[in-house]
């Protein structure tokens, strides 16, 4: 290897480098998320891109988490969280929660419009889509936090345009 390239036939293969793998994902698009939880530890949440469903029997949802985020802890001691999806438009409020705008746990929430479900984390009013889930399993993979959500309640929000983020950028992805 030479100056991070592996020696290839084959044009742009990189070393499979953090960076590189950071610039490979910006080339993936994914719904932006922003994921709340609420409970006797507190009430806080982040905005998350990597989000799946993992089963439909029962509803199951995965969402990785930085393992240096605090809201890691909350969500483990609190046992519950939220997936909100974020309609195009929401820009603002994905950088409030990825902690851009200088706001931490509860203050986050003054923009937005809020309703718990049945588990008590917040979900957006205003979200495509909102899961209301209780922690099934949360387990430490490198970096991150995997957490694996049972789903107790779902809101289907007003009919809209997507929030993505594709090339270190957000994106609207039309209806």
């Amino acid at each position: 290897m030479d100056g991070g390239t592996v020696r290839s036939m084959i044009p742009g293969v990189l070393a499979a480098t953090s960076q590189a793998y950071r610039d490979g994902m910006a080339h993936v698009a994914g719904h932006v998320h922003v994921v709340t939880t609420a409970g006797a530890a507190g009430t806080s949440g982040f905005t998350a891109i990597a989000v799946a469903s993992v089963s439909d029997d029962p509803p199951m949802l995965l969402v990785c988490l930085n393992r240096k985020s605090a809201n890691g802890d909350l969500i483990g001691r609190n046992g519950v969280f939220a997936v909100n999806a974020l309609p195009s438009g929401a820009e603002g409020l994905a950088e409030t929660f990825a902690g851009r705008r200088g706001l931490a746990g509860a203050e986050r929430f003054r923009e937005g419009s809020w309703t718990p479900l049945v588990t008590g984390s917040p979900t957006l009013d205003t979200a495509l889509v909102s899961f209301d889930c209780r922690v099934e399993e949360m387990r430490p993979m490198a970096t991150h936090h995997i957490l694996i959500g049972r789903v107790e309640a779902v809101r289907i929000g007003p009919a809209g345009a997507a929030l993505a983020y594709f090339d270190r950028a957000y994106r609207p992805i039309p209806r």
